[in-house]
């Protein structure tokens, strides 16, 4: 695809956060996320895993300006935001909305489900007092609940109905680009499955584009389109869904996958699990040349001196390793 077909391009996306208590003549930073970069399509998914704390949900955050970038670039439909003011920016935060990975902490318990999806439509001045109501009540058609929920607080509500209304809240300023920051991780199996057919539904019905964060390997092969394999704050390996899962490359990736369960006693006896030695090194003060080297089954010596760069093995596949 071409250029214009890329609502998102991040650039050598980096955000560090200073840690307290370090020497006073050196200062320590904790690298969430070191010299990313890839684009995500219009209409498209795009799935983003890796293990806890390789900074994932901290990436999505940047992207949305939740948190300001240390460096790099995020362009939304070819507009640079990451230098851009506050006052600049609101248009632009109109157009990309977030699911919160917690529907018990990201709603407010002092407002009514009516105040906490029609907060975004007010603050945009999208629709009139009628009208927001109107828009309420179809947003909440939309994501499965009724009418008489929305003057109703948000401790009246299971966990997939919270984020039901987490849903409904982000789709209320009818935004192109919407951040689900593993929008399923704290519901119950059961629901999982709902939620993420509801996002599908979504958007065909909205033409939405989603960057889709999760550690659940199966459920993201079934929604994305492409996947980006973290590991400590830099990508491993990214590729289309049914690539990656048919032909992973890097180790890391390798080994994600072998986790996976299987619904089939048989085929879970002959499946070979890789089991990674060693510790995940500290993003405080990681390693030079790759990230992945002490836990690697094919290190050499290049690895522990190089960072290798994210490069193309064909059709789009790429990665970021010196021994595949």
């Amino acid at each position: 695809m071409t250029n214009q077909n890329r609502l998102l391009e991040v650039r050598n996306l980096r955000k560090y956060f200073r840690i307290r208590g370090g020497s006073i003549l050196k200062k320590s930073f904790l690298k969430a996320v070191d010299d990313v970069s890839f684009y995500i399509n219009r209409g498209e998914t795009f799935g983003l895993v890796g293990e806890s704390g390789c900074g994932k949900s901290t990436m999505g955050r940047t992207i949305i300006r939740l948190y300001d970038a240390t460096g790099g670039e995020v362009l939304f439909d070819g507009v640079n935001l990451t230098a851009m003011s506050e006052k600049k920016l609101l248009p632009f935060r109109k157009r990309m909305q977030i699911i919160f990975q917690d529907p018990y902490a990201s709603l407010n318990p002092r407002m009514t489900v009516t105040d906490i999806i029609g907060e975004g439509i007010m603050v945009h001045s999208i629709f009139k007092d009628r009208e927001r109501q109107d828009r309420v009540f179809e947003l909440l058609d939309h994501v499965g609940l009724k009418r008489e929920h929305a003057n109703r607080y948000p401790h009246e509500f299971s966990g997939g109905q919270r984020q039901r209304i987490g849903i409904a809240r982000a789709l209320a300023v009818e935004p192109e680009l919407v951040i689900c920051d593993e929008p399923i991780s704290a519901l119950d199996v059961s629901i999982q499955a709902q939620i993420v057919n509801m996002l599908e539904d979504l958007q065909d019905e909205m033409r939405l584009t989603y960057l889709f964060i999760a550690h659940d390997l199966s459920m993201v092969k079934h929604i994305s389109d492409r996947i980006g394999v973290m590991y400590l704050g830099m990508f491993a390996e990214i590729a289309e869904s049914d690539e990656l899962y048919s032909h992973p490359q890097h180790p890391y990736t390798i080994a994600l996958l072998s986790a996976i369960p299987i619904p089939d006693p048989d085929l879970t006896r002959n499946k070979k699990r890789i089991i990674l030695r060693g510790d995940v090194p500290s993003p405080i003060d990681p390693p030079g040349g790759c990230r992945f080297a002490a836990r690697c089954p094919l290190v050499s010596d290049i690895c522990t001196e190089l960072t290798p760069a994210l490069s193309d093995r064909g059709a789009g596949h790429l990665v970021a390793c010196h021994n595949v």
